[in-house]
């Protein structure tokens, strides 16, 4: 169907079509190459004739410089390229330009951007990336030994990213559809935290606010610093039991912005005594660390340290973990998941834990009772329902007189 044909300045394919012959120089290439190139052609003339390219000859113009695939394109091979949007750098572009995020979610997808140009270049192309080579770029981050959840919620970026590419119609088809992503919860960093630890570490805290931070994030399960910092006195209604929580991190899936949490025992102490040393007219729960410069992290291992404990890694995701995991013992599962702001299937994920009480207990041939509890409460909050009537909501009053009241 194609023949190679050898001149003095080097070797030149040639195949016949209706209308005459064509030919492609090729340069001073080897035998070899010249014959790559000739079964790659001979399938692009069958595919003429077929309708149907074979997927290593698409893969093969996929990768073609831009100069090669135009000499293919004005013989006839195949059809010009429209723009770059073909080429991964421009995808990669595009698809950051369309996302609406949060800060910190972009920079952990501009992880996955970066890890994607280093491997493959920006000016690889769409159509020769396919799902071998996802294999292969996954097993190399594998190989930079980095953690099983890294590499998950890179890949799982990855396939999101050219699933937008499908729909934009660069790519007939996901090459990482089929590449296995795996767990992007890392097991190993999880940590329950006890009532008895817990109970050491408000100990130690220096202040009221941190006394409600703590707290905040063990008993009351939110997230730190993005649904603590926004709580307003206005939000804590100690008549009715109940605080509002507006949540960033899911306001954009219906629902999302917002919940009630319910004021457990262990939060009306804490809640009442800030209320009480508050300033008058004092809007926010917490009225420090408000600038973004704040490091709440560092200033919470501080005081774990001080409380005699080894302090844990992300110390506030396991606290929020683990009160999770607690409430999960004693209601149904739908119940703390609307209260705690997430769905069952990534509570289930990525915060509910197997802890050492549970295996004591089924040794012991148990079948109920709260997780890591010990002595109840742990002098946390243990009687709140004793507490004396409070405001029926927290809009500060002008004296603490009042409160008592």
């Amino acid at each position: 169907m194609a023949s190679i044909v050898k001149d003095p300045g080097g070797k030149r394919i040639q195949w016949c079509v209706s209308g005459g012959r064509r030919t492609l120089r090729l340069g001073n290439v080897s035998q070899r190459q010249a014959e790559a190139v000739k079964v790659r052609i001979e399938q692009i003339l069958a595919a003429q004739s077929t309708g149907v390219l074979d997927t290593q000859a698409a893969a093969w113009l996929g990768s073609l410089p831009d100069d090669m695939y135009e000499k293919l394109a004005r013989l006839g091979l195949t059809r010009p390229r429209q723009n770059h949007a073909t080429m991964l750098g421009q995808l990669l572009e595009n698809f950051f330009a369309t996302l609406h995020v949060k800060p910190g979610t972009r920079r952990t997808y501009e992880q996955t951007k970066t890890s994607l140009e280093s491997y493959f270049g920006t000016t690889r192309s769409l159509a020769s990336i396919s799902t071998l080579d996802c294999d292969l770029w996954r097993q190399s981050m594998r190989d930079e030994e980095l953690a099983d959840a890294t590499v998950a919620k890179r890949v799982k970026t990855a396939r999101q990213i050219f699933r937008q590419a499908v729909k934009w119609k660069l790519v007939t088809e996901n090459p990482l559809s089929d590449v296995k992503a795996g767990s992007t919860t890392n097991r190993a960093r999880q940590a329950f935290i006890t009532r008895e630890m817990i109970a050491k570490v408000l100990e130690a805290c220096g202040d009221h606010e941190w006394r409600v931070i703590v707290s905040m994030a063990r008993f009351g399960g939110i997230r730190v610093p993005s649904e603590l910092l926004p709580l307003r006195w206005s939000d804590v209604n100690f008549e009715a039991g109940t605080i509002h929580i507006r949540s960033p991190k899911t306001e954009a899936y219906q629902g999302g912005d917002e919940r009630a949490l319910p004021m457990f025992p262990e939060l009306r102490v804490v809640l009442l005594e800030a209320f009480e040393r508050a300033e008058v007219g004092a809007e926010h729960v917490i009225t420090r660390y408000r600038q973004n410069s704040a490091n709440l992290r560092t200033q919470m291992h501080r005081i774990i340290r001080r409380a005699g404990l080894v302090p844990w890694v992300k110390p506030f995701h396991n606290l929020r973990s683990s009160r999770q995991t607690e409430l999960t013992e004693e209601f149904p599962v739908q119940c703390v998941c609307r209260w705690l702001g997430n769905s069952v299937a990534v509570a289930r994920e990525s915060y509910l834990q197997v802890t050492a009480d549970h295996m004591a207990r089924a040794v012991a041939g148990a079948t109920s009772g709260t997780v890591g509890q010990g002595a109840k409460g742990a002098g946390v909050g243990a009687s709140g329902a004793g507490n004396p009537a409070c405001p029926a909501t927290g809009q500060r009053a002008a004296s603490s007189a009042s409160v008592a009241a």
